[in-house]
Protein backbone atom coordinates (compact mmCIF):
# COMPACT_ATOMS: atom_id res chain seq x y z
CA UNK A 1 0.00 0.00 0.00
CA UNK A 2 1.43 3.51 -1.07
CA UNK A 3 -0.02 7.22 -0.69
CA UNK A 4 1.70 8.34 -4.28
CA UNK A 5 4.28 10.28 -2.36
CA UNK A 6 7.79 10.79 -2.53
CA UNK A 7 9.79 8.60 0.02
CA UNK A 8 10.65 11.79 2.51
CA UNK A 9 7.03 12.78 2.19
CA UNK A 10 6.08 9.16 3.08
CA UNK A 11 7.72 8.67 6.02
CA UNK A 12 6.45 12.11 7.23
CA UNK A 13 3.04 10.74 7.22
CA UNK A 14 3.99 7.33 8.97
CA UNK A 15 5.51 9.82 11.60
CA UNK A 16 2.26 11.66 11.42
CA UNK A 17 0.39 7.99 12.48
CA UNK A 18 2.57 6.58 14.72
CA UNK A 19 2.33 9.81 17.00
CA UNK A 20 -1.85 9.40 16.45
CA UNK A 21 -1.65 5.41 16.52
CA UNK A 22 -0.51 6.65 19.71
CA UNK A 23 -2.53 8.92 21.16
CA UNK A 24 -5.31 7.03 20.01
CA UNK A 25 -3.79 3.93 22.06
CA UNK A 26 -3.72 6.22 24.82
CA UNK A 27 -7.88 7.56 24.59
CA UNK A 28 -8.27 3.83 24.30
CA UNK A 29 -6.67 3.53 27.42
CA UNK A 30 -8.25 5.84 29.24
CA UNK A 31 -11.93 4.89 28.39
CA UNK A 32 -10.99 0.95 29.44
CA UNK A 33 -9.88 2.54 32.77
CA UNK A 34 -12.94 4.44 33.10
CA UNK A 35 -15.10 1.09 32.76
CA UNK A 36 -12.18 -0.67 35.06
CA UNK A 37 -12.99 2.00 37.57
CA UNK A 38 -16.70 1.60 37.58
CA UNK A 39 -15.80 -2.52 38.26
CA UNK A 40 -13.54 -1.88 41.27
CA UNK A 41 -16.05 1.35 42.92
CA UNK A 42 -19.00 0.32 42.02
CA UNK A 43 -19.63 -2.98 41.44
CA UNK A 44 -19.25 -4.23 44.93
CA UNK A 45 -22.72 -5.74 45.60
CA UNK A 46 -24.93 -8.98 43.69
CA UNK A 47 -27.76 -7.16 43.33
CA UNK A 48 -28.58 -3.41 42.72
CA UNK A 49 -31.78 -1.43 42.01
CA UNK A 50 -32.79 0.28 38.69
CA UNK A 51 -31.79 3.80 39.96
CA UNK A 52 -28.33 2.31 40.89
CA UNK A 53 -27.62 0.88 37.58
CA UNK A 54 -29.04 4.24 36.04
CA UNK A 55 -27.09 6.26 38.41
CA UNK A 56 -23.25 4.12 37.46
CA UNK A 57 -24.24 4.68 33.62
CA UNK A 58 -25.12 7.99 34.08
CA UNK A 59 -21.56 8.37 35.99
CA UNK A 60 -19.95 6.98 33.72
CA UNK A 61 -21.14 8.32 30.79
CA UNK A 62 -20.57 11.48 31.68
CA UNK A 63 -16.60 10.32 32.26
CA UNK A 64 -16.15 9.16 29.27
CA UNK A 65 -18.06 12.13 27.20
CA UNK A 66 -15.08 14.54 28.62
CA UNK A 67 -12.41 12.27 27.91
CA UNK A 68 -13.45 11.41 24.36
CA UNK A 69 -14.15 15.13 23.98
CA UNK A 70 -11.23 16.23 25.64
CA UNK A 71 -9.28 13.79 22.76
CA UNK A 72 -11.34 15.07 20.36
CA UNK A 73 -10.15 19.06 21.07
CA UNK A 74 -6.79 17.79 21.15
CA UNK A 75 -6.61 16.29 18.02
CA UNK A 76 -7.94 19.21 16.43
CA UNK A 77 -5.70 21.13 17.92
CA UNK A 78 -3.12 19.65 17.10
CA UNK A 79 -3.86 18.96 13.51
CA UNK A 80 -4.20 22.74 13.17
CA UNK A 81 -0.42 22.97 14.23
CA UNK A 82 0.38 20.45 12.12
CA UNK A 83 -1.14 22.85 9.15
CA UNK A 84 0.22 25.56 10.29
CA UNK A 85 4.17 23.93 9.70
CA UNK A 86 3.13 23.36 6.33
CA UNK A 87 1.52 26.48 5.63
CA UNK A 88 4.45 28.52 7.25
CA UNK A 89 6.72 26.85 4.94
CA UNK A 90 4.53 27.38 2.23
CA UNK A 91 4.38 31.03 2.72
CA UNK A 92 8.58 30.90 2.62
CA UNK A 93 8.19 29.78 -0.84
CA UNK A 94 5.81 32.53 -2.01
CA UNK A 95 2.74 29.37 -2.27
CA UNK A 96 -0.93 29.62 -1.42
CA UNK A 97 -2.18 26.03 0.02
CA UNK A 98 -5.76 25.42 -0.46
CA UNK A 99 -7.31 22.36 1.29
CA UNK A 100 -10.40 20.11 0.02
CA UNK A 101 -12.30 19.46 3.57
CA UNK A 102 -15.13 17.13 1.08
CA UNK A 103 -12.05 14.93 0.53
CA UNK A 104 -11.73 14.01 3.95
CA UNK A 105 -15.10 11.94 3.42
CA UNK A 106 -13.91 10.30 0.50
CA UNK A 107 -13.97 6.16 1.48
CA UNK A 108 -11.65 4.90 -1.07
CA UNK A 109 -9.04 7.37 0.31
CA UNK A 110 -9.60 6.10 3.45
CA UNK A 111 -9.55 2.86 2.71
CA UNK A 112 -6.33 3.50 0.95
CA UNK A 113 -4.76 5.20 4.04
CA UNK A 114 -6.02 2.35 6.27
CA UNK A 115 -3.95 -0.28 3.97
CA UNK A 116 -1.28 1.37 4.34
CA UNK A 117 -1.12 1.89 8.23
CA UNK A 118 -1.89 -1.92 8.30
CA UNK A 119 0.85 -2.46 5.90
CA UNK A 120 3.22 -0.25 7.84
CA UNK A 121 2.23 -1.09 11.77
CA UNK A 122 0.91 -4.99 11.79
CA UNK A 123 4.39 -6.56 11.00
CA UNK A 124 5.82 -7.31 14.43
CA UNK A 125 9.15 -7.91 13.05
CA UNK A 126 8.93 -4.27 11.18
CA UNK A 127 11.97 -2.62 12.41
CA UNK A 128 11.58 1.56 13.05
CA UNK A 129 14.29 3.52 11.52
CA UNK A 130 15.50 5.86 14.00
CA UNK A 131 15.92 8.52 11.05
CA UNK A 132 12.45 8.44 10.44
CA UNK A 133 11.87 9.24 14.33
CA UNK A 134 13.16 12.31 13.69
CA UNK A 135 11.47 15.53 12.46
CA UNK A 136 12.57 16.33 9.16
CA UNK A 137 10.59 19.36 8.48
CA UNK A 138 12.41 22.18 7.06
CA UNK A 139 13.77 25.33 8.72
CA UNK A 140 11.55 27.83 7.70
CA UNK A 141 15.04 30.26 7.21
CA UNK A 142 17.35 28.32 5.82
CA UNK A 143 18.32 25.80 3.23
CA UNK A 144 16.16 25.70 -0.18
CA UNK A 145 13.88 28.22 0.85
CA UNK A 146 16.44 30.76 1.93
CA UNK A 147 18.22 30.41 -1.67
CA UNK A 148 14.69 30.65 -3.43
CA UNK A 149 14.27 34.04 -1.52
CA UNK A 150 17.27 35.32 -2.87
CA UNK A 151 16.72 34.47 -6.07
CA UNK A 152 13.18 35.46 -6.31
CA UNK A 153 14.98 38.97 -4.54
CA UNK A 154 17.54 38.67 -7.22
CA UNK A 155 14.89 38.63 -10.15
CA UNK A 156 13.01 41.43 -8.31
CA UNK A 157 15.44 43.71 -8.28
CA UNK A 158 16.85 43.07 -11.42
CA UNK A 159 13.28 43.71 -12.64
CA UNK A 160 12.91 47.01 -10.99
CA UNK A 161 16.48 47.92 -12.80
CA UNK A 162 15.22 47.36 -16.26
CA UNK A 163 12.14 49.21 -15.99
CA UNK A 164 14.41 52.34 -14.29
CA UNK A 165 16.09 51.84 -17.05
CA UNK A 166 13.21 51.56 -19.99
CA UNK A 167 12.13 54.43 -18.29
CA UNK A 168 15.29 56.50 -18.66
CA UNK A 169 15.38 55.55 -22.53
CA UNK A 170 11.80 56.89 -23.04
CA UNK A 171 12.46 59.96 -21.60
CA UNK A 172 15.64 60.12 -24.13
CA UNK A 173 13.37 59.21 -26.97
CA UNK A 174 10.54 61.59 -25.82
CA UNK A 175 13.43 64.92 -25.55
CA UNK A 176 14.56 63.86 -29.45
CA UNK A 177 11.18 63.88 -30.80
CA UNK A 178 10.61 67.36 -28.67
CA UNK A 179 14.10 68.66 -30.17
CA UNK A 180 13.09 67.29 -33.67
CA UNK A 181 9.78 69.19 -33.73
CA UNK A 182 11.41 72.29 -32.64
CA UNK A 183 13.90 72.30 -35.29
CA UNK A 184 11.20 71.57 -38.13
CA UNK A 185 9.75 74.71 -36.18
CA UNK A 186 12.72 76.37 -36.99
CA UNK A 187 13.25 75.56 -40.35
CA UNK A 188 9.48 76.53 -41.57
CA UNK A 189 10.31 80.08 -39.88
CA UNK A 190 13.06 80.76 -42.22
CA UNK A 191 11.40 79.47 -44.86
CA UNK A 192 8.68 82.44 -44.44
CA UNK A 193 11.17 85.15 -43.72
CA UNK A 194 13.01 83.76 -46.82
CA UNK A 195 9.94 84.37 -48.87
CA UNK A 196 8.76 87.34 -47.37
CA UNK A 197 12.20 88.60 -47.81
CA UNK A 198 12.21 88.10 -51.81
CA UNK A 199 11.42 91.31 -52.94
CA UNK A 200 14.92 92.89 -51.64
CA UNK A 201 18.01 93.32 -52.90
CA UNK A 202 19.95 90.54 -54.48
CA UNK A 203 22.90 91.41 -51.81
CA UNK A 204 20.58 90.69 -49.19
CA UNK A 205 18.86 87.87 -51.48
CA UNK A 206 21.79 85.95 -51.44
CA UNK A 207 23.27 86.56 -48.14
CA UNK A 208 19.88 85.53 -46.97
CA UNK A 209 19.90 82.50 -48.92
CA UNK A 210 23.48 81.71 -47.42
CA UNK A 211 21.98 82.11 -44.09
CA UNK A 212 19.12 80.05 -45.15
CA UNK A 213 21.36 77.24 -46.60
CA UNK A 214 23.45 77.17 -43.45
CA UNK A 215 20.50 76.83 -41.31
CA UNK A 216 19.64 74.14 -43.08
CA UNK A 217 22.13 72.20 -43.44
CA UNK A 218 23.01 72.72 -39.52
CA UNK A 219 19.57 71.55 -39.35
CA UNK A 220 20.06 68.62 -41.71
CA UNK A 221 23.20 67.30 -39.59
CA UNK A 222 21.15 68.16 -36.28
CA UNK A 223 18.00 65.90 -37.60
CA UNK A 224 20.62 63.00 -39.00
CA UNK A 225 22.38 63.15 -35.81
CA UNK A 226 18.45 63.38 -34.12
CA UNK A 227 17.03 60.49 -35.99
CA UNK A 228 20.32 58.20 -35.59
CA UNK A 229 20.05 58.59 -31.88
CA UNK A 230 16.27 58.19 -32.36
CA UNK A 231 16.76 54.73 -33.70
CA UNK A 232 19.75 53.41 -31.21
CA UNK A 233 17.41 54.59 -28.49
CA UNK A 234 14.34 52.74 -30.27
CA UNK A 235 16.45 49.49 -30.23
CA UNK A 236 18.27 49.90 -26.66
CA UNK A 237 14.51 50.30 -26.01
CA UNK A 238 13.21 47.00 -27.86
CA UNK A 239 16.25 45.03 -26.20
CA UNK A 240 15.65 46.46 -22.32
CA UNK A 241 11.66 45.21 -23.22
CA UNK A 242 12.93 42.29 -24.22
CA UNK A 243 14.94 41.73 -21.13
CA UNK A 244 12.57 42.86 -18.91
CA UNK A 245 9.98 39.92 -20.39
CA UNK A 246 12.66 37.79 -20.32
CA UNK A 247 13.68 38.00 -16.71
CA UNK A 248 9.70 38.42 -15.64
CA UNK A 249 9.05 35.20 -17.74
CA UNK A 250 12.07 33.83 -15.61
CA UNK A 251 10.34 34.66 -12.47
CA UNK A 252 6.95 33.25 -13.89
CA UNK A 253 8.85 29.81 -14.19
CA UNK A 254 10.53 29.68 -10.95
CA UNK A 255 7.30 30.39 -9.02
CA UNK A 256 5.17 27.82 -11.38
CA UNK A 257 7.97 25.47 -10.76
CA UNK A 258 7.79 25.78 -6.76
CA UNK A 259 3.75 25.22 -7.10
CA UNK A 260 3.94 22.65 -9.38
CA UNK A 261 6.40 20.37 -6.75
CA UNK A 262 4.51 21.50 -4.04
CA UNK A 263 0.72 20.29 -5.49
CA UNK A 264 2.52 16.88 -5.87
CA UNK A 265 2.78 16.34 -2.18
CA UNK A 266 -0.38 14.87 -0.70
CA UNK A 267 0.31 15.58 3.40
CA UNK A 268 -2.01 17.88 3.42
CA UNK A 269 -5.09 14.89 2.50
CA UNK A 270 -3.51 12.43 4.78
CA UNK A 271 -3.97 14.66 7.72
CA UNK A 272 -7.83 14.79 6.29
CA UNK A 273 -8.27 11.04 5.92
CA UNK A 274 -6.94 10.52 9.49
CA UNK A 275 -9.06 13.07 11.03
CA UNK A 276 -11.75 11.43 9.11
CA UNK A 277 -10.66 7.80 10.00
CA UNK A 278 -10.45 9.07 13.55
CA UNK A 279 -13.85 10.36 13.69
CA UNK A 280 -15.38 7.15 12.20
CA UNK A 281 -13.95 4.75 15.46
CA UNK A 282 -15.39 7.57 17.65
CA UNK A 283 -18.31 7.13 16.18
CA UNK A 284 -17.97 3.14 16.18
CA UNK A 285 -17.00 3.24 20.29
CA UNK A 286 -20.02 5.64 21.04
CA UNK A 287 -22.27 2.62 19.52
CA UNK A 288 -20.43 0.05 20.97
CA UNK A 289 -20.87 2.40 24.61
CA UNK A 290 -24.55 2.76 23.80
CA UNK A 291 -25.04 -1.58 23.02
Amino acid sequence: AELGLNEHHQNEAINYMRFARFKRGLCLKTVDSCFQDLKDSRLVEETFTVDEVTDMLDGLRTVVHSEVESELINTTYTNVLLLRQLFSQAEKWYLKLQTDVSELENRELLEQVAEFEKSEFTSSNKKVDADLIKPKLAPLNEGGSELLNKTVACLQEENEKLKTRLKTIETQATAALDEKAKLEKSLKDLQMIQGDQKTNGNQDITELENKVAALKSQFEKTLNDSTANQKFLEENLVTTKHDLLKVQDQLSTAEKELEKKFQQTAAYRNMKEILTKKNEQIKDLRKRLSK
